[in-house]
């Protein structure tokens, strides 16, 4: 056990302390190769978000250096530094503003507009993004004090993606949109602060030197602040994750539903419309008119599925859709009723087919009766020919007599099977009853 213990102590792995201050001074500061890098980061994740590009995305994430401050605004907490700490919100700050102002220029120049999954999955910062950005801080302030680094921090300023909702703010300002601003600058604000925090908890927790404030109540003033930030950037999380999960079990509840209970007789589901924001459910129908009962029945189902304050509203037949302005919808709906329309006159044509084919052999054979009386039965069929020289259908009959036909009147059978069917690629097959023997008389006893 204690051997199992030993595997996850630090001690033996940890970087010299004066070293790793260095090092996180060092990656502050904002100039020369690292402000252009930043600046060529920014137009990598702008150009991956207008165009949609995930890879492309994670491409400007690897080579962002906004990691740099955030984890010196944490050491700087960590050890009273406050020199190192105004040093990184300085730094951060100008990081901050150059990212906005050069992603809102690209935006406000490209001509694509229209706002990409890509973007509109970064302005709905959760719960989730604060455990994420937690814990890819404890993972960079890590590597950083320790002696094997490997490629943790890459994969940290992947996870905590810091770089993409920087631009989707400038992308929120370019196009006057609020809402993808504000979303998008907390989701980055919340990887800022728990990054930060990772830092100071790490920092403390492996004993870096402290630096002794001259008061204090300096030192419990800037730990009530640290924690007031953390508090103002956490709640609104917790809420907004607590919203996520509550409307992913609303719409879990409502496919259910739908699946299950929203099936009527001699009707098609045309399009269905679950806000799990509104609690509504809008299903439209098209086929037979669906009469009141059978909604009202419907609706009483509801709270069965803990719907009970869900709002569900029918609609029915195409008149709905031309009414919504959804025009393409209406088409893709319209070229499905069609397609589905086809195959099902494929099928009666290929039911009245064989009906025709059975009557076909019915007449054939009352035909042939007629001739040879003798004849008792004549089956008669259509099969694929699947050589590899041709795949024309051919015709296979099989006439059953009572005693052996001559051949001169199987060939007269053949020709006629011949010119019934139309076809020359007729073949017959001639069977003859066997003869019943009458069974000889037993001997009488004398």
């Amino acid at each position: 056990m204690s051997n199992f213990i030993e595997k996850f102590r630090l001690n033996g792995e940890k970087e010299d302390f004066h070293k790793v201050i260095d090092d996180v001074d060092m990656g502050v500061v904002f100039k020369g190769t690292n402000l252009w890098v930043l600046v060529f980061a920014i137009f990598i994740a702008s150009l991956g978000l207008n165009v949609n590009s995930t890879a492309v995305v994670i491409g400007a994430m690897l080579v962002s250096p906004l990691m740099g401050p955030i984890i010196g605004l944490g050491m700087g907490m960590a050890i009273n530094d406050l020199a190192l700490l105004r040093k990184a919100l300085y730094n951060y700050a100008f990081a901050v503003g150059v990212g906005l102002a050069t992603s809102t220029v690209f935006f406000s120049l490209s001509p694509l507009n229209e706002a990409s999954s890509e973007i509109l999955s970064r302005t709905s910062p959760n719960i989730y993004d604060v455990l994420i950005a937690f814990f890819g801080g404890f993972a960079g302030i890590l590597a950083v004090s320790s002696r094997q680094k490997g490629n943790v921090i890459p994969g940290v300023a992947i996870a905590t993606a810091l770089m993409p909702p920087l631009c989707t703010a400038g992308y929120g300002l370019a196009n006057w949109n609020f809402a993808i601003f504000s979303g998008a600058l907390y989701l980055f604000l919340i990887n800022t602060v728990f990054i930060a925090l990772a830092t100071l908890l790490t920092g403390r927790f492996l004993n870096f030197p402290r630096k002794h404030l001259d008061d204090p109540k300096d030192e419990v003033i800037a730990r009530r602040i640290v924690w007031l930030v953390v508090l103002i950037t956490l709640l609104p999380s917790i809420y907004f994750g607590y919203d996520i999960v509550r409307q992913n079990q609303f719409s879990k509840k409502a496919n259910q539903f739908v699946d299950r209970e929203a099936v009527f007789p001699n009707d098609y589901l045309l399009k269905k419309n679950i806000d799990p924001k509104l609690q509504s459910i809008t299903l439209t129908y098209g086929g037979e008119f669906i009469p009141e009962e059978s909604i009202t029945a419907l609706k009483a189902k509801l709270p069965v599925y803990g719907l009970g304050e869900t709002s569900l509203e029918i609609k029915q037949g195409f008149a709905y859709l031309k009414n919504s302005g959804d025009d393409e919808q209406t088409k893709q709906l319209t070229d499905a009723l069609n397609e589905r329309e086809k195959v099902l006159r494929e099928l009666k044509d290929k039911v009245d087919e064989a009906e025709a084919q059975k009557l076909l052999g019915k007449q054939i054979f009352e035909e042939l009766k007629a001739q040879y009386p003798v004849i008792e039965s004549c089956v008669i069929d259509r099969a694929l020919n699947n050589s590899t020289e041709s795949q024309n259908p051919v015709w296979i009959a099989v006439v059953r007599s009572k005693s052996v036909l001559a051949s001169v009147d199987q060939n007269r059978i053949i020709d006629f099977l011949r010119a019934r069917v139309n076809s020359s690629d007729t073949f017959v097959y001639f069977e003859a009853a066997p003869t019943l023997r009458t069974p000889e008389p037993s001997p009488t006893a004398p």
